[in-house]
C-alpha cells in the first residue's frame, strides 16, 4: 500500500471516531470517490459495525448528470453501499448558480439523514485554501477567513446531527495518487473548466501559480484559516455571556444591549446572533446596514434588511430573523376538516384537537377555507367593541410579519379565529362549552422559534 494511501486510511479513520452511521455526498467526481472508497475499505478491513450510505445529487444542470447518476449508482452497487439520488431543482434568480445548487444540495443531505446518521463530505485541503482565498476577495474578516470547519452542528430533518469534512488536511494531489493506486473510475464536470465561476478561475489560474512559487503554500492558508478560527472561538467564549443577557427568549436581539457598545463589539454581538440562526455572516456594510437603517429606524416605522432569504426585522425593541416568503394576501384554502392541514410556504401544519378548546366544530353545511391577510374592523371574543384589525393585531402583541401569515379559518364567508390569536363571537362555543382547539405544529415560517402573541 502507497504511503499517501495509507495516510489517507489512517486520517479518515482518526476523523470519524466513534460515529458508526456515515452519509457520504457522492458526486462522483475523484475527491468524493476516494472518500467514499476509503470508507468502504475501513469497514471490511477494520469496522464492520460501520453503516455507510451514499447519496447523489442531481441539479439537472449538466446533459451529463444522467450519466454521473448512473455511474455513481453502478459504483455503489459494485461496493455494496445503499445508494440514493435526490433530484434537485437549482434556482439562481435571487442568488448565483453555485450559491443554489450548494443550497439545494444541503437540503438534500438535511432531508435525507437518518438518525444518530452523521454527513460526510470530501471538502480537502485545496478547497480549503480556495474558500479562503474567496472569503479574502470578498473582504471578509475572521469568522469568514477560518473557512471550513471540520467539523460542525448540522440541523437535519430528524434533528441535530454533524457535518464533518476528513480530508481537509488531505491535497488534492494525495488523492489523485490513491485514486490512481486503486484504480477509482470518476466522473469529471466539464463545468469545472468553465472560469467565469470564481472558484475555477483560483483553481485554474492562480493557485497553481502560487503553488509553483510556494509549494506549501495550501498548507500555510490552511493554518492561517486555523488561526483565525482559533481567535473566533476565543471571542465566541468572551461574548457568551454579554450575548445570552441581550437576547430574547424568542430569539430576538435587544436594541439596548447594543447602544452603548463599541462599533467593534457591537458588531461582533450581531455577527454571534446572526450565526445563532445558521445564517451566512453578511459583510461590514450590511451589518452597517442592520444597524443604521433597521435598529436605529424612527419609532413608528417597519424596517427590513434583506439578507438571502431571511429579513431582518424590528419589533418590541428587538432585532429578529424572519424568513421571507410569497405573498399570502387574499389566498383561500380548501381545509378537508377535520384532517391535518399541510399550510403553504412551509407554515406547518393545523391539527384539530377535539374537547381541548373553545372554538365551535364547523356544521355539516359548513365550508371550513384557511386564507390570510385580515382586514376591516371586527368584534373578538374578550373584547366589548369592534376595533380594526391593525388595532387587534398590536393589543395582542403580533409581530408586523406574523400578521399576513397567522392562518385565519372561516366556516362558509364567516370568520371563525385567527389561530392562536383570538376567537370572534361566531366561533365562539360559550363559555360552559368545551369545543375544538387548533394546534398550530412544526412552524417554520419565522426562525425564532416562539409565537409572537400575547402571554
Amino acid at each position: 500500500m502507497a504511503k499517501s494511501s495509507k495516510h489517507i486510511l489512517a486520517t479518515v479513520r482518526e476523523k470519524i471516531g466513534s460515529y458508526r452511521k456515515i452519509l457520504v455526498g457522492f458526486s462522483g467526481g475523484i475527491d468524493s470517490t476516494v472518500l467514499l472508497h476509503a470508507l468502504y475499505q475501513l469497514k471490511f478491513n477494520e469496522l464492520p459495525s460501520l453503516e455507510i450510505r451514499a447519496i447523489h445529487i442531481h441539479h439537472g444542470l449538466n446533459i451529463q448528470a444522467d450519466k454521473w447518476e448512473a455511474h455513481c449508482a453502478s459504483l455503489c452497487q459494485q461496493w455494496d453501499i445503499p445508494f440514493i439520488c435526490q433530484h434537485v431543482t437549482v434556482d439562481s434568480t435571487q442568488i448565483g448558480v453555485e450559491a443554489a445548487a450548494r443550497a439545494e444540495r444541503y437540503q438534500a443531505y438535511r432531508d435525507e439523514l437518518l438518525d444518530d446518521e452523521i454527513m460526510v463530505t470530501a471538502q480537502h485541503l485545496d478547497d480549503q485554501a480556495e474558500t479562503f482565498m474567496l472569503a479574502l476577495k470578498r473582504g471578509s474578516g475572521p469568522a469568514g477567513l477560518s473557512a471550513m470547519p471540520e467539523s460542525l452542528p448540522f440541523q437535519a430533518k430528524n434533528g441535530k446531527t454533524v457535518l464533518l469534512r476528513p480530508l481537509l488536511s488531505i491535497s488534492r494531489h494525495e488523492l489523485e495518487n490513491y485514486r490512481a493506486e486503486y484504480q477509482l473510475p470518476w466522473v469529471e464536470d466539464d463545468s469545472n473548466q468553465d472560469d467565469c465561476y470564481d472558484r475555477n478561475f483560483l483553481r485554474l489560474h492562480i493557485m497553481p501559480r502560487l503553488s509553483e512559487r510556494w509549494p506549501h503554500f495550501a498548507n500555510a492558508v490552511s493554518r492561517s484559516a486555523s488561526l483565525c478560527a482559533e481567535q473566533e472561538a476565543l471571542l465566541d467564549e468572551l461574548l457568551k455571556d454579554s450575548l445570552d443577557d441581550i437576547i430574547d427568549y424568542r430569539g430576538g436581539l435587544y436594541i439596548d444591549g447594543l447602544i452603548h457598545c463599541s462599533v467593534a463589539k457591537r458588531n461582533a454581538l450581531i455577527r454571534r446572533w446572526i450565526g445563532l440562526h445558521q445564517l451566512a455572516m453578511p459583510p461590514f456594510n450590511q451589518l452597517e446596514r442592520i444597524w443604521q437603517e433597521v435598529a436605529l429606524a424612527r419609532q413608528d416605522a417597519e424596517p427590513i434588511c434583506r439578507l438571502g432569504d431571511v429579513e431582518i426585522r424590528r419589533y418590541q425593541g428587538a432585532l429578529w430573523v424572519v424568513k421571507r416568503i410569497n405573498n399570502l394576501m387574499g389566498k383561500q384554502y380548501q381545509w378537508n376538516y377535520p384532517e391535518a392541514y399541510l399550510l403553504p410556504e412551509s407554515l406547518g401544519t393545523l391539527v384539530v384537537m377535539d374537547g381541548e378548546g373553545q372554538i365551535r366544530p364547523p356544521q355539516e353545511t359548513e365550508k371550513v377555507t384557511i386564507r390570510f391577510g385580515l382586514q376591516g374592523s371586527l368584534n373578538i371574543v374578550g373584547r366589548h367593541r369592534s376595533r380594526s384589525s391593525k388595532k387587534i393585531w398590536q393589543e395582542l402583541g403580533v409581530a408586523p410579519w406574523m400578521r399576513e401569515r397567522t392562518p385565519l379559518i372561516y366556516y362558509n364567508e364567516t370568520l371563525i379565529c385567527a389561530v392562536g390569536c383570538f376567537i370572534t363571537p361566531d366561533g365562539f362555543v360559550g363559555e360552559d362549552n368545551i369545543g375544538i382547539a387548533i394546534d398550530w405544529q412544526n412552524s417554520e415560517h419565522w426562525i425564532n422559534t416562539n409565537e409572537f402573541s400575547c402571554e
